[in-house]
């Protein structure tokens, strides 16, 4: 059975994602077991800020088109600062690793490189690095629900999401919904370019 049928058909990919917004992207992410003292405002500031920050610089690249030369040199200016920032924040900390995932509200699909030696139940927190462009990172309290081997060596582990707060949820679901849009903007770039 190829493998794509076999993620389709599991039972917690179903339970996750079935009737909700997932988007899949490639981020940095990784799922430390055990728990620990977590801190939901910090994702949910960071979440709610990246929000302001993307819709103010705008998803459509035609909308970026109007902006003044002087506020485009502003904004260049400001990325490079924020990159500078978060290499020199990254040279201080474990660097997550760049994993494929799938995301909803309900939880996430890691596709792990290198296999987690977890059982179904455990507890802990995802960190995810929610943009590409800011390497600042969220946690999210998750319990592994499911994991399997797949092809390529890569191990599928499957994230609940426990307790999150109400703040942090919507901020959380109006992330993922900006994903999808951009991504589905960007495959209707991709098919008018074919």
């Amino acid at each position: 059975m190829p493998h794509s049928i076999i993620l389709v058909e599991h039972p917690a990919e179903h339970a996750l994602f079935e009737g909700a917004l997932t988007c899949d992207a490639v981020l940095p992410a990784r799922f430390d077991a055990g728990r620990r003292a977590l801190m939901q405002a910090t994702s949910e500031a960071l979440l709610k800020g990246l929000a302001i920050a993307e819709d103010v610089s705008g998803d459509d690249p035609e909308e970026r088109k109007e902006a003044t030369p002087s506020q485009q040199r502003i904004e260049a200016k400001l990325d490079l600062v924020l990159s500078l920032l978060g290499r020199l924040a990254r040279r201080h900390e474990d660097a997550l690793p760049v994993t494929a995932l799938r995301w909803s509200h309900r939880g996430l699909r890691l596709d792990v490189a290198t296999p987690l030696p977890l059982a179904n139940g455990t507890n802990g927190i995802v960190t995810v690095q929610p943009a590409a462009w800011l390497s600042d990172q969220i946690e999210l309290p998750a319990t592994v629900l499911d994991q399997v081997e797949g092809s390529q060596g890569l191990q599928h582990v499957w994230l609940q999401f426990d307790a999150l707060n109400a703040g942090l949820a919507e901020a959380m679901d109006r992330h993922l919904f900006r994903l999808h849009r951009r991504q589905i903007a960007e495959a209707r770039q991709l098919a008018d370019r074919t």
